[in-house]
């Protein structure tokens, strides 16, 4: 018998937010019942229904509409590795049919910081906004405020970047990343101005 137990990159019971400290025990917890388990932690993972790439692309179309078109940018700099839901299930099976007791972490074909990420959606959406970055001191005020835009360990986990660290995974599995460029921009249709009907935006 095989097990995949999927975690996340930044995993560590050690971590200074609560997220990767949790990743890290639930680690811990696969491997003392199963030795031989193989681990796969993913950055950011990125599909139709996507909890990330939507997000951003929902506060862009928002904020897009306003006379003047701000959009705030908290960690602008942190960097991430976004990597498509399709990539990680083929890891998943892959990883299934080797020996087992390897921690693999699996990004896409593109290192990307949270500005870089935020104005690829705009192009990607068609949407015109100015990116303004979060000074620390203010995204830090922002954490405290009761159903604000980030939580306090939500900064934290942004003052890690969030990119293969080590041997990248997917190679070692023989998968071949798929860039967000291939596949986001069917989906983000929605988020035009006009839908589907707007036609393709500019690659």
């Amino acid at each position: 018998s095989a097990l995949v137990h999927v975690s996340a990159i930044g995993a560590d019971e050690k971590s200074d937010a609560a997220y990767g400290r949790s990743k890290g025990a639930g680690e811990a917890a696969v491997r003392a019942a199963f030795p031989h388990a193989t681990i796969l932690r993913p950055s950011i993972v990125f599909g139709r229904e996507d909890a990330f790439i939507n997000r951003f692309a929902g506060l862009i179309r928002a904020l897009s509409t306003l006379p003047l078109s701000v959009v705030p940018v908290i960690g602008a700099q942190s960097k991430f590795q976004p990597v498509f839901v399709g990539d990680v299930a083929k890891a998943v099976v892959a990883a299934l049919g080797r020996g087992g007791g390897e921690t693999l972490e699996l990004g896409g074909p593109q290192i990307l910081s949270m500005l870089d990420l935020n104005d690829w959606i705009a192009h990607a959406t068609g949407r015109k906004v100015l990116f303004v970055p979060v000074p620390g001191f203010a995204a830090k005020l922002l954490s405290f405020v009761p159903g604000g835009p980030i939580s306090g360990d939500q900064l934290k986990m942004l003052g890690h970047d969030n990119v293969v660290s080590g041997a990248d995974g997917l190679a070692v599995l023989g998968i071949v990343p798929t860039p967000l460029d291939s596949v986001a921009h069917d989906w983000l249709s929605l988020y035009r101005k006009h839908g589907r009907f707007s036609g393709a935006a500019a690659a």
